[in-house]
């Protein structure tokens, strides 16, 4: 009982660790994105919000339909991070039934909107 409640700690702390290492607009300094993740911008006719993703996402069904649109909508030569254009309501959605489907099968620490 005592080392799951050990656990619960560690994860708060890591998660308020990156939270805070992740206030600064994108672009001022990259090298904040945690190992295994990366950053993409999300908008579509309204400011765009960087958000900090899991790698894996990259080969998720959903996720691939963003990266389509992107390709649709800017091609290949996109300078900087990859801009998905869907409005960030929607991303948001997809990114929580992606988290939701990979908690259900792994116990893993995911990336967040930053």
């Amino acid at each position: 009982m005592a080392s799951n409640h050990h656990h619960n700690i560690n994860h708060h702390m890591m998660r308020f660790h990156m939270l805070h290492h992740h206030e600064k607009k994108f672009g001022e300094d990259n090298r904040n994105v945690p190992k295994g993740c990366l950053a993409v911008m999300v908008g579509q006719g309204e400011e765009e919000q960087r958000f900090v993703i899991p790698v894996m996402y990259l080969n998720h069904p959903l996720f691939k339909g963003l990266l389509k649109e992107a390709e649709e909508e800017y091609g290949f030569r996109q300078k900087g991070p990859i801009t998905i254009p869907c409005p960030v309501a929607e991303f948001r959605n997809i990114h929580e039934l992606i988290d939701q489907e990979k908690s259900s099968h792994h116990h893993a620490v995911w990336c967040f909107r930053v």
